[in-house]
């Protein structure tokens, strides 16, 4: 560690110096606290006192004969008060509600090395031209050892290493090549979901150790899909054990409770301080250099752009910057690491490079396509018309940033329902409406993101306690609602045209964005020549010069020859109807679906192109996907 960074908030690597580190014979530990009066480690084993070192603001203990598993504290001393805390640069920690750190052993044997030198080799810009279709879970309620009862038992947990047999493989039968996990530093209440960390550097004992969190990555690499984690730089739990009044006084929280305490009621970290700054990169440099991730996730970056999240109150300069130094140093460390900002403003460069005056992260979440999606979605059809620009308003603003499209948890929580629930109409008119949105979600540019239940129709809202509802596949309709997300995410996967230009002008354009009378739409996705196809998920065998024509129809009326324009094609192979019966729909599905590729047209599923023109049947809430040639 240096020192100088430390101070100035350019240091990624405090954590090998600063916490419990085995070595000679003992472990030492190393804390900062400038306004203690005296530190004393309290173990398993005994007690050692701390020295001042350095500057005399860091403090050190060895412990003779100590190693890896032994519990520790630290009691800190300040102004006549004694304050237990665990280490803020602890590897691990007890399983709550207990809080103690744990000496840990970081060692792991890894057998990703070719997964991870593409990685480095490609860059984080090759993402840009690749699929991203990502799998958002809670794993503590993906599933349980006692099927779908509610339990915070930690003995219903998955261990890591237990779901490193089963995630990898369920993920890439769904059509799913990347994996978000929310928080998994440790945190002490289970209804944060990891939002209100104490341990920034410990991995939660919820699930197992660190070594079997490698062991699950380790596992997701061999099978081909990329790890993001989110990460939450803005604010931190009050528990007083944790960060707060580290040293007796706060130490990396405002003073000030106007703009020292979060909506959540949390400590939000004072940026302008370099101290804070260098624990918050280092904590997310390790995270992913440690753990071999595939880059992070930032929660709630509109709190570190404005004040609180505040627009009115002005954009937080020091917090900026400290962005700007995170997103760029994080990902010069970590080659191929990609940064994704939750950002819910209108604030220029986000996603545009440090250098060009940008935050530097790879892709922020598109928060208000996901709101003006589902509003339309929640509308009567009567009253879509006059809603009708909802989506394709986002087109207006896309090419300013390179969005993520997002349908996460935060929309299936708090009485907001479900995907599937915020349908409009009773249970049997959700469905086919589910199942265009979808389509919808993967014919717009952008890379995707759905959260874990909304592939089996979930109608239950997310409750960390209980495991998704997965008996629901033995109905007919959820299964087959399975079936067709399934269907449609391999598709993306398969084809180009669906992500190879996504920030590309001529990778978009619509074909159909006036018909608001009968709320249709249709879109044209090219992909072109040059595309990059040797990325995660990605099908080497797929052409480089495709075009793919998805028409939608979000009305409940039928409309029979319906007509769309595809000039300079000959035919249209259909890939996929959201009305085929075996989705549950009402249309016959052609018997050679089974066998269709997009080198062998079968007569079934190709129409003719008359005079650049293409006419076909639009049942109600309906969306067809075809293979333009």
């Amino acid at each position: 560690m240096d020192k100088y960074n430390f101070y100035t908030g350019k240091e990624f690597y405090a954590q090998d110096w600063l916490g419990a580190h085995v070595a000679d014979g003992g472990t030492y530990f190393r804390t900062f606290a400038p306004a203690a009066e005296g530190i004393v480690v309290a173990g398993d084993s005994g007690e050692w006192p701390m020295h001042k070192v350095l500057d005399g603001n860091f403090w050190e203990a060895f412990a003779p004969g100590i190693g890896y598993g032994e519990h520790y504290l630290y009691r800190i001393y300040h102004n006549g008060t004694m304050q237990e805390h665990c280490d803020p640069y602890g590897f691990a920690m007890e399983l709550r509600p207990s809080w103690r750190s744990i000496v840990c052993d970081l060692g792991y044997g890894w057998h990703d090395g070719e997964w991870m030198d593409q990685r480095r080799a490609k860059g984080t810009e090759a993402s840009y031209g690749e699929p991203m279709n990502i799998y958002e879970m809670n794993l503590g309620s993906w599933r349980k050892k006692s099927g779908d009862q509610a339990s915070d038992d930690p003995s219903d947990w998955y261990t890591y290493s237990e779901l490193a047999e089963s995630l990898p493989s369920y993920l890439r039968e769904s059509g799913f090549n990347w994996v978000e996990f929310m928080p998994l530093a440790e945190y002490p209440f289970d209804g944060s979901w990891g939002y209100q960390p104490t341990g920034f550097f410990a991995v939660t004992s919820r699930y197992g150790t660190p070594t079997q969190l490698m062991e699950l990555v380790d596992a997701l690499h061999q099978a081909g899909i990329g790890v993001l984690l989110d990460f939450v730089p803005v604010h931190f739990a009050t528990d007083a054990y944790g960060l707060a009044n580290y040293d007796g006084t706060p130490l990396f929280e405002y003073p000030n409770e106007a703009v020292g305490v979060s909506e959540w009621g949390s400590h939000n970290f004072m940026h302008s301080r370099g101290e804070t700054c260098s624990f918050l990169q280092s904590a997310a440099n390790f995270w992913v250099g440690a753990y071999h991730l595939d880059g992070l996730r930032l929660d709630a970056i509109s709190r570190i752009i404005y004040w609180q999240g505040d627009e009115a109150r002005g954009v937080n300069g020091n917090a900026v910057d400290f962005m700007k130094t995170f997103t760029s140093g994080v990902r010069s460390l970590n080659p191929g690491a990609v940064m994704i900002a939750e950002d819910s403003t209108n604030f220029d460069g986000t996603t545009r490079p440090v250098d060009q005056g940008g935050l530097g992260f790879d892709y922020k979440w598109d928060m208000g396509w996901m709101h003006d999606t589902l509003e339309l979605f929640q509308l009567e059809p009567a009253h879509r018309p006059g809603n009708y620009h909802k989506l394709s308003f986002s087109m207006m603003y896309f090419r300013n940033e390179r969005y993520l499209m997002p349908l996460s948890h935060d929309e299936v929580v708090h009485g907001k329902a479900t995907v599937l629930q915020k349908m409009h109409g009773d249970y049997e008119e959700k469905f086919p409406q589910g199942r265009t949105l979808y389509m919808y979600m993967m014919a717009h540019p952008g890379k995707k993101l759905n959260f874990m239940g909304s592939e089996i129709g979930q109608l239950r809202e997310w409750d960390e306690n209980r495991e998704q509802d997965w008996f629901l596949r033995e109905y007919p309709m959820h299964d087959s609602f399975y079936r067709y997300c399934r269907d449609l995410n391999h598709v993306y996967l398969e084809h180009p045209a669906l992500w190879a230009r996504d920030y590309d002008e001529d990778g978009f354009r619509w074909r159909q964005v006036d018909d608001t009378d009968r709320s249709t739409y249709a879109i044209e996705r090219r992909g072109t020549a040059g595309t990059t196809l040797a990325g995660p998920g990605a099908n080497a065998a797929a052409p480089l010069t495709e075009r793919l024509l998805c028409v939608l129809n979000l009305s409940d009326q039928p409309w029979p020859a319906y007509e769309v324009d595809a000039p300079g094609a000959c035919s249209a192979v259909e890939l996929l109807n959201t009305d085929w019966d075996i989705y549950a729909g009402k249309t016959p599905t052609p018997a050679s679906k089974s066998s269709a590729s997009t080198d062998v047209a079968p007569a079934d599923l190709t129409l003719s192109i008359k005079n650049g023109c293409l006419t076909l049947d639009m049942p109600p809430y309906s969306g067809r996907l075809f293979l333009l040639k």
